[in-house]
């Protein structure tokens, strides 16, 4: 019997860009949707390998001018 894949919103500032992250099983699937670089899909095997990954894409001294929206996404990561 196949078992749901449940999607959880990081982020969608509009139809072009978002970040969405799946999870079917132990298996997590990011899909970063940009209008620059198009899609790109990560897949991860377990949560702290997905926070490592998040840790590195969205480093915090990348948002010191946004601080609030760093939090909502690694907010976001974690409820995963």
């Amino acid at each position: 019997m196949a078992h749901g894949i449940k999607k959880h919103s990081i982020y969608k500032k509009d139809k072009w860009n978002m970040l969405t992250v799946e999870v079917s099983g132990k298996t997590l699937i990011v899909r970063e949707i940009s209008d620059q670089w198009g899609e790109e899909s990560y897949t991860f095997l377990s949560r702290p390998a997905l926070m490592n990954w998040v840790e590195q894409r969205f480093p915090k001294t990348d948002y010191e001018e946004n601080l609030e929206e760093w939090e909502e996404m690694m907010k976001a990561f974690r409820e995963v």
